[in-house]
């Protein structure tokens, strides 16, 4: 018993084994002090538990202790179990099924399947200040990479969005693709640096911040139509592009950008290559009199789509060059976006939207984590036990 006027204490049980179970035997309590308890399993690989005390000092007005961030329950699992559960369902994708047999083999202790889809659960509400911090974070970052792919959840296709740096990620999951979607992260909005991404023209919609494309889609395109076209423009195009990369790679890293004269040299070679395209692609000839003029745009063929992009967004495709903080392609955004897509193999899709959700911000927590070059393992535990990791807003 603590004498009075002592402050509430929150003290480690003592352990003993009986009968291959984990039982504890709390350090002598007596008199007339309040107490409560809580047991918790250890599973550190050694199967065990702590019988947290908290003792009421005896005082005139009623005061109460408090448990550890991961006590949580009366008999709930410790940190460990969960950072199991959740590093292997959220860093390694296996079913929950797998991983509940995982988890029991290494605590020697049935484990469920509802504990796995908890623990995710309980990892997600643990994470929020970081999710939120890398947020914030985000919107002010001079380059942002973003991206979005289809996600299978509850039977229909949903969109995963991505907005990621070397250092930081976040993901969103909507029901739409396009700017409602985009708004609803609460991202491009706000942002007002430069954003990278492969042309799809709902990203365009934001115009207070700069647009760089990805040269890495370009150069797809260019190949397709050098082999299916025999057009010889797309080959020079291509390797134009990939020129000027060697050349601002083989700058010095202190340059942000190369002397208006240099700019303009390669600008004049670019504009000669989209010319000899155009030329090689002649448009249509107008309808005859008395013909039926088609209703709207006229279709164009793969290559004139491309010459067409080339030459109304000159300044976007060629952003690379003149600002050397801006990278030659978004496969930044593409890596980060294919991880998570690796979970839908796996599992087919996410029943619950919400599941979804879930499931994406610990990605964009564990991929922010490893960029960052922390121990997935220990960052997901130190969620668990109240610090989350987040990142210097000053990286």
């Amino acid at each position: 018993m603590d004498p009075p006027g002592a402050e509430c204490a929150v003290r480690p049980a003592v352990l003993r084994l009986q009968s291959g179970l984990s039982v504890v035997t709390p350090r002598g309590r007596s008199g007339t002090g309040g107490g409560a308890s809580r047991r918790v399993g250890l599973s550190r690989v050694s199967r065990g538990s702590n019988l947290w005390g908290v003792d009421t000092a005896l005082t005139a007005v009623s005061q109460k202790g408090s448990f550890p961030a991961a006590v949580t329950q009366a008999v709930p699992y410790g940190p460990t179990v969960h950072t199991w559960a959740s590093y292997f369902t959220n860093q390694h994708h296996m079913p929950v099924e797998r991983t509940a047999e995982i988890c029991a083999d290494l605590a020697q202790h049935r484990v469920s399947e509802a504990t796995v889809l908890k623990a995710s659960e309980h990892l997600d509400r643990c994470i929020a200040p970081s999710t939120e911090a890398v947020q914030e974070m985000l919107r002010h970052v001079e380059v942002l990479h973003v991206d979005e792919s289809g996600l299978r959840v509850m039977g229909t296709l949903h969109w995963l969005h991505v907005a990621c740096t070397e250092r930081l990620t976040s993901y969103e999951v909507h029901a739409k693709r396009g700017q409602e979607a985009m708004d609803d992260a609460g991202m491009l909005g706000a942002f007002r640096g430069t954003a990278v991404h492969d042309h799809w023209k709902p990203y365009f919609k934001y115009d207070q911040c700069t647009h760089a494309l990805c040269h890495a889609h370009h150069l797809r395109e260019l190949r397709f139509i050098d082999q299916q076209y025999q057009q010889t423009w797309a080959n020079d195009m291509a390797k134009l592009l990939l020129e000027i990369n060697a050349a601002v790679e083989a700058t010095s890293p202190l340059a942000m950008s190369w002397s208006p004269p240099e700019l303009e040299a390669f600008a004049t070679r670019y504009d000669a290559v989209v010319q000899a395209g155009f030329e090689t692609n002649p448009a249509p000839m107008p309808p005859a009199e008395g013909e039926v003029k088609q209703r709207g745009r006229p279709k164009h063929p793969p290559p004139v789509n491309l010459l067409i992009r080339l030459r109304d967004f000159k300044d976007q495709v060629l952003a690379f060059m003149s600002d050397f903080r801006i990278p030659f392609d978004n496969n930044q955004g593409e890596r980060d976006i294919r991880m998570v897509k690796v979970k839908q193999k796996v599992s087919g899709g996410f029943r619950t939207l919400e599941g979804a959700k879930c499931f994406s911000r610990i990605r964009g927590y564990i991929s922010t984590a490893r960029k960052n070059a922390n121990n997935v393992f220990e960052a997901i535990r130190e969620a668990f036990d109240g610090s989350p990791f987040i990142p210097s807003s000053d990286m």
